[in-house]
């Protein structure tokens, strides 16, 4: 029976909370006395072990969370690239994200820290007492090695936000030795997701996975990213590009059900959740959380079946939009990534915007088409890896771990051939002009899937949507600010009140007081 995670994770979440509370959930538990569940007897038969999971699960979708009003976590990985801007100024943390002002206080970066550890607290919970569970060995496998490739996925991204940063692989208490932990080296974190990441890969997960859970494929990917992370900045282990092609060529080569939609639109379309170019997403259920990305719709325009609505609190910066190439269908209104008119209330005459706005996250079938009212119930899926940015891993890891090949420039022409643009062949190109296509390549393609600040660290580089070339990282000035980034935003600072409350924590990231 296929098992559908976005409509489970409510109620196996409800489960979980049983540990701290006395709520009995009898028509999921098969306890003779559920409301006397403790740690101990929760971990006892296969159904526990999948409740736990599904927290993991369920927790995972902190990154779209609320952060104030007109506001998002995920904001957090965007307001600071210079691609977009916004048209309100109700949400001082994250005006002070936009202007490069934020501080150990602003909400977003709290949010982010609280998120991760929970994610890999119940994650740590999972790893440590599925084991002892009675059940099916091969299921057994699957749900830990879900656990590890969550853990993973929570400690990449907070040693690219903080860098060095507690290490916490077991259930923690009052009573434990590292209650207050330390913070660990980086390289020692990287150590231990590419560990976890190694022992998901062995946990006989299917190969792809349209409920959602988590792949064999989404395993080797995130494999490959943090290979490609590893290799450049602040690490500079050069040789793990060698290792990036080769974990993201196994996910190429045996792509099977795996490859880029025909077109832009299938990228956002519901209906097409965890398929074909869907590596892994955070997964969104009206029923339980409807798609988090709104704060990108135009202010008090009426584009959805709510009419005059719509907070503009993330919108492109227009020279980044200008930056795309012509003829480019990225660019193109309501084909790519971006729209400039849309339907009056979703459904009804087209009308024009009067700027370019973000298309990518847009649902059609929740919003509304021309003379089809939308449903209301936005049901798209968050994609945190699409086959798409596996492509350009292999392209950009290939070139720089043995030069421009024919391998390389294919997998960025198949990027480029969807935009309907022309690639140059094999020959054209040296390892700089293949390294910088493959950088820009990554600009337009991944752009708003919060990833684009972390190439801006790792190459210490940035597109400069005004002249097409790549300025160093500090110097350069966001164009959405007039800011110029610093060595300090290199990494963001940790929260204040975690800081007071472990003061083992210290010392602060430098350049915030």
């Amino acid at each position: 029976m296929k098992f559908d995670i976005t409509k489970h994770i409510g109620k196996f979440y409800l489960c979980l909370l049983m540990l701290l509370t006395t709520v009995g959930c009898s028509d999921f538990l098969d306890e003779s006395d559920p409301s006397n569940l403790t740690p101990d007897s929760f971990y006892t038969t296969a159904k526990h072990a999948e409740s736990a999971i599904a927290a993991v699960y369920a927790d995972a979708r902190f990154v779209g969370d609320g952060a104030g009003i007109f506001s998002s976590n995920w904001q957090l990985l965007e307001a600071v690239t210079g691609t977009s801007t916004t048209q309100t100024a109700q949400n001082s943390d994250l005006n002070n994200l936009y202007s490069l002002s934020y501080d150990a206080n602003t909400l977003h970066i709290r949010n982010w820290w609280r998120g991760v550890y929970k994610l890999i607290a119940n994650a740590n919970l999972v790893l440590e007492n599925v084991p002892g569970i009675d059940m099916d060995e091969a299921q057994k496998n699957k749900v830990l090695g879900e656990a590890r490739f969550f853990r993973a996925w929570g400690y990449f991204y907070a040693v690219r936000l903080w860098g060095d940063v507690p290490l916490i692989t077991l259930p923690q208490s009052a009573t434990s030795e590292d209650f207050n932990p330390t913070r660990s080296p980086q390289s020692a974190v990287y150590d231990q997701i590419v560990a976890d990441l190694l022992a998901a890969e062995g946990a006989g997960l299917s190969w792809t996975d349209e409920s959602g859970r988590v792949s064999q494929s989404a395993v080797k990917s995130l494999l490959a990213k943090v290979y490609l992370t590893m290799a450049g900045h602040p690490l500079n282990e050069t040789a793990r590009y060698a290792d990036a092609a080769s974990k993201a060529k196994e996910v190429i080569d045996n792509a099977g059900p795996l490859d880029l939609f025909d077109t832009y639109g299938e990228v956002h379309d519901e209906t097409l959740g965890n398929m074909v170019e869907h590596v892994f997403s955070l997964q969104y259920n009206d029923e339980v959380a409807g798609n988090p990305m709104g704060n990108m719709f135009p202010n008090f325009q009426p584009v959805t079946y709510r009419g005059p609505s719509g907070t503009g609190s993330t919108v492109p910066e227009i020279e980044f939009y200008n930056s795309y190439e012509a003829g480019d269908l990225r660019a193109v209104d309501r084909e790519g990534w971006f729209y400039s008119s849309y339907y009056t209330n979703g459904s009804g005459e087209l009308f024009d915007l009067g700027a370019p706005y973000i298309f990518k996250h847009f649902n059609v079938i929740a919003n509304g088409t021309f003379g089809v009212p939308g449903t209301a119930k936005d049901n798209l899926n968050m994609p945190i890896i699409r086959f798409a940015e596996v492509l350009l891993i292999y392209a950009e890891a290939s070139n720089e771990a043995a030069g421009p090949n024919q391998d390389a420039v294919d997998a960025l022409t198949r990027i480029r051939d969807r935009a309907q643009l022309t690639t140059p062949l094999l020959g054209a190109f040296t390892q700089a002009s293949l390294r910088e296509a493959v950088w820009k390549e990554r600009w337009h393609e991944l752009c708003y899937e919060q990833i684009t600040w972390f190439d801006m660290v790792r190459l210490r580089k940035v597109l400069n949507s005004e002249t097409g070339t790549f300025d160093d990282f500090v110097g350069h000035i966001n164009l959405s600010s007039d800011q110029a980034l610093q060595e300090k935003h290199l990494l963001f600072p940790l929260p204040e009140q975690e800081m007071i409350n472990n003061p083992n924590l210290t010392p602060q990231n430098p350049g915030y007081n």
